[in-house]
């Protein structure tokens, strides 16, 4: 569909000491000719523990798990290429030259991305959707507004519309109890690698957002 768019090891050698006291041996790191009887660890990030039910929510979350992790290096992709569309738009000053520029940028981008896009489930065009707001802090829908036109996004949200997507739809964790569990499913898979972080506009706590569903759900 067009409209979607620890530890480390530590590697350590004793220097040559007489003393056998084991609390007073020296670490010496890779590239320090100083021993030091200290090291510094990687910092370790503590989650939550989700809870469910019953076994169809484990499903249900399992399955979300798996949509987020599709759809997330799209959004990922399209904060990049905003970044850069923004500093190529402010560097021509003929509006003209600017609306030809994004026009031939919206073909470019549809050409290439199409086949995949159109891969997407209405679930997964949904996270997307919710996805591409939390990352640049703008709905899709004002994303096609400010780099097209209002007619534009009028049209896609429209065609958006006969698969149950709104490309108005804001990334709101504390409103949205799925939006709560895509910020978990982010939040962990950051922590194990899984994804690659990327700076983002919309930042929550998510130990705060698990409180308040926590609290809510009592």
């Amino acid at each position: 569909m067009k409209y979607h768019l620890f530890l480390l090891l530590i590697l350590f050698s004793n220097n040559l000491i007489s003393q056998v006291n084991l609390e007073e041996l020296d670490f010496l790191f890779p590239g320090d000719s100083i021993p030091s009887n200290t090291f510094m660890l990687d910092e370790v990030t503590v989650f939550q523990p989700l809870k469910f039910n019953n076994d169809e929510e484990i499903k249900r979350y399992v399955i979300l798990r798996y949509r987020v992790k599709k759809v997330y290096p799209y959004a990922k992709l399209a904060s990049e290429r905003m970044i850069k569309i923004d500093a190529r738009v402010d560097s021509i000053k003929s509006k003209r030259k600017k609306r030809v520029y994004l026009k031939k940028l919206e073909k470019f981008v549809y050409k290439e991305f199409s086949d995949e896009l159109r891969k997407l489930s209405r679930s997964q065009g949904r996270i997307l959707v919710k996805l591409l707001n939390r990352q640049t802090g703008l709905t899709a829908h004002k994303i096609v507004s400010e780099y097209r036109n209002k007619f534009r996004a009028l049209l896609y949200n429209t065609a958006a519309s006969f698969y149950s997507i709104s490309l108005k739809d804001e990334y709101e964790p504390f409103v949205d109890f799925e939006d709560y569990l895509i910020e978990d499913i982010l939040q962990r898979s950051f922590s194990d690698g899984s994804l690659k972080k990327q700076d983002y506009a919309l930042d929550f706590d998510l130990d705060k957002i698990y409180e308040f569903w926590l609290d809510k759900n009592q």
